[in-house]
């Protein structure tokens, strides 16, 4: 019998080895690796709206610690535009990515919480909108492709803005479609296949356009920018894009002024 983490250690090497290369690089586990693998819905709305962020992406998943690509996208970000690694500062991660948890974890300078709608996959429990925290209880939040499944989306961002610190950030990533110019939403669709055929996923409630998204965060009186790794690719995986992150999705950064 092997014990389960050196089972997971030898899979982990197995798996560098299958898949190695000098095309793609993880920035997780560090794997030089000659693909990322496919990931993702292929439901005709996701292609028509060309969802970013979203649907399938033929080198998404890193085939040795299983980072997808807007996590990594996330991480870079973090990394290169932010002070978050070396400041100190309280963090919520709303329904958190195990890659990004395990650096976060081990980072000595974050006060660190992660939290979900189900206690069985993070510290505690929560209602994203209805949050137990008081007012300006964090410095920085991420929320990764998590308000495209809550209806009240509004009072979500609302409460988001209420936890955060004056002069806090927020990452509050979406898959946003780059045809539509207004999010196009209907609650009236609960069915999932229904909604698998119309929204993409069957548990997505909307399809969100990048400008409808920037002015609602914008409504919930969050500075909003949103920028795109492509037009300053140096510390992305250049053009060659080392790191295999999508080119269309943004990173959408807000924040709180007091």
């Amino acid at each position: 019998m092997i014990p389960p983490r050196l089972e997971a250690k030898l899979r982990a090497t197995c798996r560098k080895a299958v898949y190695y290369g000098f095309r793609h690089k993880c920035p997780f586990c560090g794997s030089s690796l000659r693909a990322f693998l496919p990931f993702g819905f292929e439901f005709t709305v996701l292609k028509e709206m060309k969802v970013a962020g979203g649907g399938y992406r033929p080198n998404a998943l890193c085939p040795v610690c299983s980072s997808l690509d807007r996590e990594r996208l996330v991480y870079l970000f973090l990394l290169h535009k932010t002070d978050i690694f070396e400041r100190p500062g309280r963090l919520l991660h709303v329904a958190p990515e195990a890659r990004l948890a395990e650096i976060f974890r081990t980072t000595e300078n974050l006060d660190y919480l992660t939290a979900d709608i189900s206690a069985k996959t993070a510290m505690v429990e929560m209602d994203i909108t209805n949050i137990q925290f008081p007012d300006a209880s964090f410095d920085v939040i991420i929320c990764n492709h998590v308000l495209e499944h809550i209806i009240d989306d509004g009072k979500a961002m609302s409460e988001l803005h209420r936890t955060l610190k004056p002069g806090g950030m927020a990452i509050l990533q979406v898959p946003v479609s780059q045809a539509l110019k207004d999010t196009y939403e209907d609650f009236e669709i609960t069915d999932k296949a229904e909604r698998e055929e119309v929204f993409g996923q069957g548990d997505h409630v909307r399809i969100y356009s990048s400008a409808g998204y920037q002015h609602k965060l914008a409504r919930a009186g969050f500075k909003v920018n949103a920028f795109n790794w492509i037009a300053e690719p140096g510390s992305f995986g250049g053009k060659r894009n080392l790191f295999g992150l999508s080119e269309q999705e943004p990173v959408f950064l807000v924040r709180k002024y007091g």
